[in-house]
């Protein structure tokens, strides 16, 4: 009992503390707002958003603490109370995100991609509600941000705009309107004041956080703050998302002209849209997670399953240039506008890229790095892991981790020669090892995610978004998603190789290793393809 006052009291006082402090660090940030009356509104709303973030912090510490107190690491009731702590302080931070909504929520959908680092019982919970369950603006509040940014209510603006949202998201929502034109349009509204609360939510959440470190040492999350302290304000611009788009298209038709018709971009309205409000063709189709209606729509989930593996290889590959936001809400799939039917008759899909606030941007030696890791672990070449890995910033004894990390596979299953070594099967054992290895490498993953340059880790994110999406669409992990990131990876290395080529003897060298990559696909294909046939036939 002792024990439990002593927590309690730091709990209680943590709270108090932290509103206290934090609320000059809000008030501060606010108080350069351009808008008076908003900051004073403002100044009511914050602290009680900052004292429910103390006292969330708070008790998931007491929680931890107090649960877990004199119970050894190595006897089952340890496990069973960890599993019940971790269930609790999920649904606490999850209620924390809701109800604070903005960048709470940009911070819970982070955490909910973590899954090297995160127990399971917070991703499970967080992804069930960050990603599709986010709290909604008023109408009212909607038609004052589009009278404000458009200079007329939505009514006046559009011939038609619906009051109900069709989606909502941490930063906005979207609205199904049609222009005095005809065309139907997705208007998407950022929620009101999230300019101004962001920075006060920035502050105060940084504060939280490096307390939490000082008390808690191995508690070291201050690089997911920075990340999203980086990127808000690029995600509120809804101009730079617009940008962004028209960008990732240009890039495809350039650079990866062979599969440009098959990823597409909504159309954006100019003359409709601002840094708030941002106007958009329409398009229908299914969430890449919707099984039920991608079999409707007559389109294979492998294809689909290839065609989100090749385009965001490419991206991340040849282009340089990222969307870094890929969960199911963001893709949406549809047949090709032109409808042309694959082999036996079946549909060719197109993937529809939403959202395009946050990209990463690679420099050329972290892009051909990172091509050349990718390469080395789906063929399996332990020198070019450890090398790229090096050059990454993982530093000589934690590449294996690093690795691991990427390939959510432990270091012995990374380096064998197997064509399917990367594959997980998804069976329990699998996943028991993997939040294994999280737990027991805690501190050496932290301190990874601290040495790694900030945009390797939103591939992170984006790697870990993608196999989610993967998982979603074929029940057991494709190896062929794997062999599209090596063929890929392969050809943009070749491409650079041949842009510095200064010699025939060069040229023809970088031929000859194209060729020899080309034939070890094609037999690891052809591996793939035995090996799935043996498989049906054993079920």
């Amino acid at each position: 009992m002792v024990v439990a006052r002593s927590i309690l009291g730091f709990k209680s006082k943590f709270a108090i503390v932290a509103t206290a402090l934090g609320a000059g660090a809000g008030a501060a940030a606010i108080a350069k707002s351009d808008d008076p009356a908003t900051s004073l509104k403002l100044c009511t709303t914050v602290p009680v958003r900052l004292f429910r973030l103390s006292l969330t912090a708070a008790t998931i510490a007491f929680d931890y603490e107090y649960s877990l107190w004199g119970l050894p690491e190595d006897v089952n009731e340890r496990t069973r109370v960890k599993h019940e702590v971790h269930t609790r302080s999920a649904r606490r931070l999850k209620e924390l995100c809701l109800n604070n909504g903005g960048i709470y929520i940009k911070l819970g959908q982070h955490i909910s991609q973590l899954e090297y680092l995160v127990p399971q019982e917070y991703i499970n919970t967080l992804r069930e509600s960050m990603l599709n369950r986010c709290p909604t603006s008023s109408y009212d509040q909607v038609c004052q941000v589009v009278k404000r940014e458009l200079g007329g209510p939505p009514e006046e603006i559009f011939d038609e705009f619906d009051p109900v949202p069709i989606a909502s998201a941490s930063l906005a929502q979207v609205h199904v309107a049609r222009t005095h034109e005809g065309d139907r349009v997705a208007v998407k509204v950022q929620h009101m004041h999230m300019t101004d609360t962001a920075a006060a939510d920035y502050a105060t959440v940084e504060l939280i956080v490096n307390t939490l470190h000082r008390i808690f040492p191995s508690f070291n999350y201050r690089w997911l703050v920075d990340e999203v302290r980086d990127s808000l304000p690029k995600e509120l611009d809804f101009l730079n998302e617009a940008k962004n788009s028209i960008k990732c298209m240009d890039n495809f038709r350039r650079l990866s002209p062979d599969i440009a018709e098959y990823v597409y971009a909504p159309l954006v309205y100019w003359n409709l849209s601002t840094t708030k409000v941002l106007t958009m063709e329409f398009v229908e189709g299914a969430e890449v997670n919707d099984l039920k209606s991608i079999k409707k729509l007559g389109v294979s989930p492998h294809d689909i399953a290839r065609l989100v593996s090749r385009t965001f290889a490419e991206m991340m590959f040849k282009h340089g240039f990222v969307h870094c936001d890929p969960h199911a809400a963001n893709l949406i799939i549809r047949t090709m506008p032109s409808q042309r039917s694959g082999i036996f008759g079946r549909k060719k899909p197109q993937l529809v890229l939403l959202d395009h606030g946050l990209y990463k941007e690679l420099d050329v030696s972290t892009r051909t790095n990172y091509a050349a890791l990718w390469k080395g672990l789906v063929l399996a070449d332990v020198k070019a892991i450890k090398e790229n890995c090096i050059k990454l910033g993982a530093g000589e004894d934690l590449y294996a981790l690093f690795a691991g990390i990427l390939t959510m596979r432990p270091w012995d299953r990374v380096i064998d020669p197997a064509v399917d070594h990367l594959a997980i099967q998804g069976n329990p054992s699998d996943q028991s090892e993997l939040q294994m290895y999280a737990s027991l490498y805690f501190p050496q993953i932290t301190e990874l995610l601290h040495k790694l340059p900030r945009v390797i880790l939103l591939m992170l994110k984006t790697n870990d978004c993608l196999r989610a999406v993967n998982n979603a669409l074929i029940e057991r992990p494709s190896v062929e998603s794997f062999i599209i990131i090596g063929r890929v990876s392969s050809e943009a290395l070749i491409e650079e190789k041949l842009l510095n080529a200064n010699s025939v003897f060069r040229l023809v060298s970088v031929w000859m290793e194209e060729i020899s990559l080309e034939a070890r696909f094609f037999i690891m294909q052809m591996a793939l393809w035995m090996l799935q046939f043996r498989r049906a036939l054993v079920f």
